[in-house]
């Protein structure tokens, strides 16, 4: 194949496949333009034009977020009985709706109950999506639609962001209520595309087996609190990693909006490839356990750059970005991998909202934990996270293997089937695809 040949290859698989999963990416990418609108612009009109202070913007957030966990699993149990696709439509529609209601916020408590609103909205729409993956997606192709989804999800807040420095360049009321009305409106849009994505049956609970049979999944549950753990990467990028060059490193600050680009740049070209053998259940174990390994590796890096000269800093800085980028990229793949495929037909809904509830939980503890820890105590506070990670990752082949033992499905949580190199010829990657098929996002 000429070198030509290989570019246009690469770059046909950055677009994605046409029929349902370019809708779904199409439909990401105006609901992530609204995050990056809201993400870029929300808080400080919240704290500059309306005056309210950080720690209630923060304590509002907070409440909302705890209500959006709450909401998760019902949500997704509601999108398994009357229909995952019209529940998303109806779900993204609300969130459109009460959205707008950030443009009207005049006090404290006015924002508490519209984050409250938000937020829930947020997690019904991410259950209820998620189910609707598993009826329209082939189970093979799951892990490769969500990696088309997640590409385009950071071009989208990228977009957003760009659009949210249009209102904090003229920084006044009305361009922040017109950009905040601007994602509702886009939620919307995002929520219309879904009527063009095919129907998927209801799924009603005719089995002699609890309504909410996710409650009593233990297996599941040991896999969600490993995702929480391991989800603690994202935040630690954000909240923790700025702190800590700016306090505790030698290295300008400016090298962190490179980090940014290079962590954006990295997941829209690289998401779908670093997928690839994670179609799976064992494939999924294998994802987990080296996203484990690469995470502690890249807190060791950052780690370091504490105690260096500035160019060694920034070195290891660097390093440790594209390292943490790879690790992210692997514990998305294994997550969704397993988010479906442990849990079976006709309750994907639930089941992805106890998903969603595991990344709410992990998103939401790691700041204070990154401040007390990171920040505290300095470098071994990231040796903490980066233990933390490391067993998480190492225990994921054990949890599957306890998963597929209880359902009586030899072979899928074999350690051979984990540690084989080439999913495509292993003969237990049947048997695994068949764990899908009785099955995030």
């Amino acid at each position: 194949m000429t070198a030509a040949a290989r570019l246009r290859e690469a770059v046909a698989e950055l677009v994605p496949p046409a029929g349902v999963v370019r809708v779904l990416s199409m439909s990401n990418l105006a609901k992530t333009t609204a995050h990056g609108i809201i993400m870029s612009v929300s808080v400080l009109y919240f704290t500059g034009s309306l005056g309210i202070s950080a720690t209630r913007v923060g304590l509002a957030l907070t409440i909302g977020a705890a209500v959006g966990m709450l909401v998760a699993i019902p949500a997704g149990h509601a999108a398994d009985i009357f229909g995952p696709r019209n529940a998303t439509v109806i779900a993204m529609a609300a969130l459109g709706v009460v959205s707008c209601g950030y443009a009207f916020v005049s006090s404290f408590w006015w924002l508490t109950a519209v984050a409250c609103l938000v937020l829930a909205g947020e997690s019904a729409t991410d259950a209820s999506r998620g189910a609707l993956v598993a009826g329209v997606v082939p189970p093979e192709e799951r892990v490769r639609a969500w990696s088309y989804f997640r590409s385009v999800a950071n071009l989208g807040v990228t977009f957003g962001a760009v659009i949210g420095g249009v209102g904090l360049y003229f920084d006044s009321q009305n361009a922040y209520r017109a950009l905040l009305a601007l994602a509702g409106l886009l939620f919307m849009v995002a929520g219309l595309a879904y009527l063009r994505v095919p129907a998927v049956p209801a799924t009603r609970n005719t089995e002699a087996r609890p309504t909410l049979v996710v409650l009593r999944d233990r297996p599941y549950a040991a896999f969600v609190g490993l995702n929480a753990l391991l989800i603690m990467n994202g935040p630690l990028l954000t909240v923790a990693l700025p702190i800590w060059i700016a306090q505790r490193t030698d290295a300008p600050i400016a090298i962190y909006p490179a980090i940014l680009v290079i962590n954006t740049i990295c997941v829209v070209l690289l998401q779908v490839r670093v997928s690839r053998g994670a179609e799976n259940v064992a494939g999924g174990a294998r994802a987990l356990r080296r996203a484990g390994l690469v995470l502690a590796g890249c807190c060791v890096l950052f780690a370091v750059s504490g105690g260096l000269p500035t160019w060694a800093a920034v070195a290891a800085l660097l390093a440790g970005a594209v390292v943490h980028v790879l690790g992210e990229m692997l514990h998305s793949s294994g997550a969704w991998s397993l988010a479906y495929g442990l849990a079976p037909e006709g309750s994907h809904g639930q089941y992805q909202g106890l998903f969603g509830m595991s990344t709410q939980v992990g998103s939401t503890v790691t700041p204070f934990a990154a401040t007390v820890l990171i920040i505290g105590l300095g470098w071994p506070g990231w040796l903490v996270f980066g233990a933390v990670m490391c067993a998480a990752g190492l225990l994921a082949p054990a949890v599957v293997r306890w998963s597929t033992a209880l359902r009586g499905e030899p072979g899928a949580g074999n350690d051979a089937d984990i540690t084989a190199t080439d999913p495509a010829t292993d003969p237990a990657t049947v048997v695994a695809d068949d764990n899908l098929s009785t099955d995030r996002s």
